[in-house]
């Protein structure tokens, strides 16, 4: 198995308002995958319980069968179009550590 984590930083232009509504998008979207996706195994972003000292805004952690099925997630039309519409507009950097388990 694959373990793939992210992590973002959201655009500061954004209102905190901007931010939980972008937040909870991603969460729906990314989660949303499960099933849809082959070999995407589980997926989680948590969005809440940040303490001051994080400098990130949100989290992924998923699970995947393989390194090949991580190499199909990346490239999946649906992971691509959450990515598009929901991750990329509102982020400025991400971070990803993907590790075999």
């Amino acid at each position: 198995m694959v373990k793939h984590i992210i992590l973002w930083t959201l655009n500061p232009a954004l209102t905190e308002e901007e931010k939980q509504t972008v937040k909870t998008e991603i969460k729906a979207g990314l989660e949303g995958l499960v099933g849809k996706v082959p070999g995407l195994i589980d997926a989680q972003v948590h969005i809440s319980g940040r303490l001051a000292s994080s400098n990130a805004d949100l989290l992924l952690d998923s699970t995947l069968e393989s390194e090949a099925a991580l190499k199909g997630y990346a490239v999946h039309p649906d992971h691509v179009a959450v990515a598009n519409t929901k991750v990329r507009p509102y982020t400025v950097q991400r971070v990803c550590l993907d590790f075999e388990v």
